[in-house]
């Protein structure tokens, strides 16, 4: 088994930002995007204060062995928005995690549709982040899933 090769985010210039800051160079430099957006077909779309939209097409690769949109892929989608809209607030030499995130799924995705994942901010505390998102087709904005999460932020100390 072989793998494939990958550059970890640069930690110091990422510290050197504040998340809405890494967001919006993320927006003009896309290799700076999460490693998983290749693989999941998605893309880094609108970037303000407390709100994050990617775009995303699921294809055949993303399907269960019904032949459905994984479940897997509508998580992944939401936790990247919901969570990059907390990031939104995070400072300068912090960083965040996902601590929980839930999903519902209102109806399937066909393989191909375009769709737009938003997060909105619920709460950008010092220590944590509340937010909720929404998955909605591109073209027509019917709604396929909702959620929310919980994240962490964390100061970062360096020596």
């Amino acid at each position: 088994m072989t793998t494939t090769p990958y550059t970890l985010p640069d930690r110091d210039r990422m510290l050197s930002m504040s998340g809405l800051e890494y967001l919006q160079t993320t927006l003009q430099e896309p290799a700076l995007s999460a490693p998983i957006s290749k693989i999941m077909n998605y893309w880094l779309d609108t970037v303000e204060l407390g709100k994050v939209s990617f775009r995303g097409k699921p294809q055949f690769e993303h399907t269960n062995p019904m032949g459905g949109i994984h479940g897997g892929w509508y998580g992944t989608l939401l936790d990247s928005c919901m969570a990059c809209a907390v990031m939104t607030t995070v400072p300068k030499g912090a960083i965040y995690t996902t601590l929980e995130y839930k999903i519902n799924l209102t109806r399937a995705i066909p393989i191909g549709t375009e769709i737009i994942a938003t997060g909105f901010l619920d709460h950008g505390g010092r220590t944590t982040g509340v937010s909720h998102g929404e998955i909605r087709g591109a073209d027509d904005g019917k709604l396929y899933a909702t959620g929310s999460t919980t994240c962490l932020i964390m100061q970062i100390h360096r020596d």
